[in-house]
Parts: C-alpha cells; structure tokens; sequence
C-alpha cells in the first residue's frame, strides 16, 4: 500500500483480504472471489485491480466473471501466475488489455523492496506512467541479463503468460483463438516443475498453431524449474526454445525480467510491441489504458 500511495494512488483493501480467510489453496471459493472481482468490476470508483498474489483459482470461477461490466468500464487488472489466466481469457472474450505485472505481496512489498532504491524509483515511475499515461511508454528499460536467443525483428500485439496457463485454457471453452495469435509477440515464463514440462507444452503450442502464427517471442527469467541448467548435461531453456521452434524463423528474446524472480517489467496484454533480439530491446508502441481511463488516478 506504501508503495501504490507513494505514486499517488488511493488504495481499497477488498474483503477478502482479512486476516483469517482461507479456502484449501485459496482466500474463499470461487464464486466467493468472483462476486468480490464483479464488485470491483461494477464500482465506477475502482480505476484498478491489484491481485494480492497469484494464487491457484481462476480456473474455478472463468465462467462467473461478468465480462458485461468490463465492456461497460474497462479497468486494469494487475497480476502474473494464475492471474495470466484472466489476461489471456478476458482480452480474447472483451479485448481487455491485463497487465501481466507485479502484484501487491510479492511484487510490491516483495521482491521490490529486495533492490536497489535507484531500481525501486525507475519501476515506480514506469508503473505510474503504464497506469495513467495515454502516450506510449516506448522502449522498456533492459537489464545485462537479457539474451538473444534467435535475431531478427518483429512487431505484433503482445499476448502471453505462464506458459502452463496458456497450454491449459487452449484445452478449454475459454480457449484463445487462433486468430489472436496472427502475428503476434507471444511472451511467457515459468515456475517450477521440469525442464521437459516447459518441451512439452511448447509442443502443445506447436501442435495447436501456435507456434505458426506468431511473429516473436519474449522468454521470461526461469523460476526454480528442475532441470534447467543443470550439471548433469541438461539442455539449457533456449536449447528446449530453439528445439520447438525448429526452422521457424523468428526472434527470440530469453531472460528478460518478468516472471516468479521478479521484480517484474510489465507486459500488457493486446497492445502492439516491437521486438529486435540482436539488439536487445522491447519496445511498447500504444497506451496501455484509454485515453481518461484513469484520470481519478484510484487503485
């Protein structure tokens, strides 16, 4: 909250976020946390939506938000991990543009307070303009730990997530259709589980079409993912990228910060980007929110 307020946003604690409340893996069921999310949907006083953290529940309750109200009052919603989920099926079904970002826990009285005061200043800055900034923010600020993994160039909507979430929600009545992959600069990061996982649900994308359509790819810093890496001759995360891709001829950039390591760049959903891997740099080219979106600057 220190940190919202500090770049001038009035801050609402939801319900949920009491002292006390849990479900198994969660706060409440799902559509407990629904009925709080279409609250905030429908309230012309809530100008953004933090997630608390990521959780492991949106699958639960896709099929109660009240898609109505985001067409009515488009509103940010900020979040990674599960939250990528809502991102992904809210922009195919409103044309949403969520904001694959930090969340309050872990991001901003996480991993933000973990790093230098320079760097803390430098995100606040580029998290205020995201929020209120009808100008495109332009090119996002790199770090030494970005690869290029495939050179070349790109430009296209940018649409991604966890890579697990994408390759799960395609098995659904949520999938994301096709057509939003056209071109696109598919981003994603991961958490935990196997080096041979990550293979295989780039395989699902590959034997879905995913992988034919898109023009780019952004590759997340990885989290804790056995096997990646490793001393035992396993194969490093842009030798399972390349291995997928095959012959596609498309640029790849690897490493770039967004993901579980955090602190998090932020990567909205649906707006066009432009990508050179050579050089190393990602670039946003619209607004992320419309123009008088968030002029009451509330969080």
């Amino acid at each position: 909250m220190d940190v919202l307020e500090r770049m001038g946003f009035r801050v609402r604690r939801a319900p949920l976020l009491q002292v006390g409340q849990h479900r198994w893996w969660s706060a409440a069921t799902p559509a407990e946390i629904a009925a709080e999310l279409n609250g905030l949907l429908r309230d012309p006083e809530v100008r953004a939506i933090i997630a608390t953290d990521g959780g492991q529940t949106a699958f639960g309750y896709l099929d109660l938000i009240d898609v109505e109200a985001i067409r009515a009052d488009p509103k940010p919603i900020l979040g990674y991990s599960d939250i990528s989920l809502l991102h992904l099926v809210l922009y195919a079904r409103t044309g949403l543009v969520g904001f694959h970002a930090d969340m309050a826990v872990p991001g901003f009285g996480g991993h933000w307070q973990m790093v230098p005061a320079t760097r803390r200043a430098q995100l606040e800055k580029l998290y205020s303009r995201l929020l209120t900034d009808t100008e495109a923010i332009g090119v996002l600020p790199a770090s030494s730990s970005w690869e290029c993994w495939r050179a070349g160039r790109a430009e296209g909507r940018l649409i991604g997530g966890v890579i697990n979430r994408i390759a799960l929600v395609q098995a659904t009545r949520f999938a994301v259709p096709l057509e939003c992959f056209d071109g696109a600069v598919l981003f994603w990061e991961e958490m935990g589980g196997l080096a041979s996982h990550v293979w295989s649900y780039l395989q699902v994308m590959r034997h879905c079409g995913i992988l034919d359509r898109i023009s780019g790819m952004v590759v997340g810093v990885p989290h804790d993912i056995a096997g990646v890496d490793s001393p035992d001759a396993s194969p490093t995360l842009a030798e399972i990228v390349l291995d997928v891709l095959g012959d596609r001829d498309i640029p790849v950039l690897g490493n770039v910060d967004f993901g579980h390591a955090g602190p998090n760049l932020p990567m909205p959903v649906g707006i066009r980007v432009g990508l050179d891997a050579q050089q190393g740099t990602l670039s946003l080219l619209e607004s992320a929110v419309r123009p008088g979106a968030m002029t009451e600057r509330v969080s």
